[in-house]
């Protein structure tokens, strides 16, 4: 059985969505991954571009919230922003809980265009930091 990850940020629209996208492009056949927000939205337009970049569709994703999973079990809880690293939930069994904090996103202003290099700068930065957890776990 594959170790399960939940990715967890505040609205489940950038950040904690493009963690699952690329695990799942990465390292889908080692990992379980999904992902929720404290507080969900809807998935960001510009997030489904940036992982397009990359080759990597995440347009059928849907914001859930982090209450859909309270009853599951998680091998790995890794929070992606300070917001839900202070308000995580509590999930059962024990757990691997990780904290990457990245800036959001979503918060850049201007237009599309000035938006859309701090989506790829985050997205890229995500990537590193899921590529090193996937190499430094053992096989």
């Amino acid at each position: 059985m594959k170790p399960n990850v939940l990715f967890l940020c505040t609205g489940n629209s950038c950040r904690s969505q493009m963690a699952e996208g690329l695990l799942r492009h990465l390292a889908g056949d080692r990992f379980d991954a999904c992902s929720a927000g404290t507080n969900p939205t809807a998935v960001n337009s510009l997030a489904i571009a940036a992982m397009r970049e990359k080759g990597i569709d995440i347009s059928q994703h849907r914001s859930k919230n982090a209450a859909e999973f309270l009853g599951q079990h998680f091998r790995y809880i890794v929070t992606v922003c300070d917001q839900a690293n202070e308000h995580c939930p509590i999930f059962p069994g024990p757990s691997i809980r990780l904290h990457w904090s990245f800036p959001d996103p979503a918060a850049a202003t201007g237009t599309e265009e000035d938006r859309m290099p701090v989506f790829r700068v985050v997205r890229d930065d995500i990537e590193a930091k899921i590529r090193a957890f996937i190499e430094n776990l053992p096989k």
